[in-house]
């Protein structure tokens, strides 16, 4: 039995053998490089001829003062970056869901998911252009209003905010079209009970729908709690500029600046070490909340 078992996915495990080799290659075998982080590492000298330090690259990073300045940025954005992609979409999907022209929602669905397939070297000069001071849309939106040009990607209030609300903007049509997934999962019975209760939409809304997709909205709550310390780095990178180092400067950005500009390969190392590891334990947090309120789980 276990050998015509086997003999029948055979096909199926040999098609993965190119994505684990794949994985090998680009996920696994930098790993060796975690290395440098505890080395004063010369490319000369490689992994194995540099001089071992310890944790003097950690407590050189300590010491940088922008470090936890740094560190802020990271969370302050990420957080609201996740915090803004459950509300949206979930406030969006409730509209969509609303509608009954079904030719309506498609056009919408189409309209909202179309910046997802655009990459952030694209939009970012998109955005460049919107948020102009000079001629941008939004500024002379904001002019016929009598308000005063603002340098949205030049201020160091307005830049965080900046890329908070294009990263909303970019993804939650995806998202909307998982939470519209979840509204169909939804007993169409228990509108039918509501309604004979003599609850109108919005009452339907409050203690029907939200409770149907209450699940799949603590899953994607607790899941993005990984991502805490990932704020962009292809968003930030394409819009960050000096002026706005203060407020806008993430750790990946501040990686690439430390090893690819600076050359201080260790220091990069170390400040990419830390990221991972804290990662890792929020994944960890993050997936044994998804098992404890959402009783979702991998293995």
């Amino acid at each position: 039995m276990n050998k015509r078992k086997l003999k029948r996915n055979l096909p199926l495990h040999l098609m993965l053998i190119p994505g684990i080799i794949i994985s090998l290659i680009f996920v696994y075998l930098p790993l060796v490089g975690s290395v440098m982080a505890f080395q004063d590492y010369n490319p000369i000298k490689g992994f194995f001829g540099s001089e071992w330090v310890g944790l003097k690259n950690f407590e050189f990073i300590a010491a940088l003062p922008g470090t936890f300045q740094v560190l802020r940025n990271t969370i302050y954005i990420a957080f609201f970056k996740i915090v803004g992609n459950i509300i949206v979409p979930v406030t969006f999907a409730l509209l969509l869901n609303e509608l009954r022209s079904n030719k309506s929602k498609r056009v919408l669905q189409t309209f909202i998911y179309m910046p997802n397939f655009l990459s952030w070297i694209i939009l970012s000069g998109i955005i460049m252009d919107l948020f102009s001071p000079s001629d941008g849309l939004v500024n002379n939106i904001l002019g016929v209003f009598g308000i005063e040009p603002i340098f949205f990607l030049g201020d160091k209030f307005w830049f965080p905010v900046t890329m908070i609300v294009t990263d909303i903007w970019k993804g939650f049509g995806f998202g909307t079209v998982i939470y519209l997934a979840a509204l169909t999962n939804i007993d169409p019975s228990l509108y039918e009970a509501a309604m004979i209760d003599g609850a109108g939409r919005w009452k339907q809304t409050i203690h029907v729908t939200l409770p149907g997709m209450a699940p799949i909205v603590i899953l994607m709550t607790v899941l993005g709690l990984g991502n805490i310390l990932n704020a962009g780095f292809d968003q930030i990178f394409n819009l960050l500029g000096p002026a706005v180092y203060d407020t806008g400067d993430v750790i990946d950005t501040f990686i690439y600046r430390l090893g690819m500009i600076q050359a201080q390969y260790s220091a990069s190392a170390a400040v990419g070490l830390f990221k991972s590891v804290v990662s890792f334990l929020f994944v960890s947090l993050s997936y044994l909340l998804a098992d404890k309120l959402a009783n979702y789980r991998i293995f």
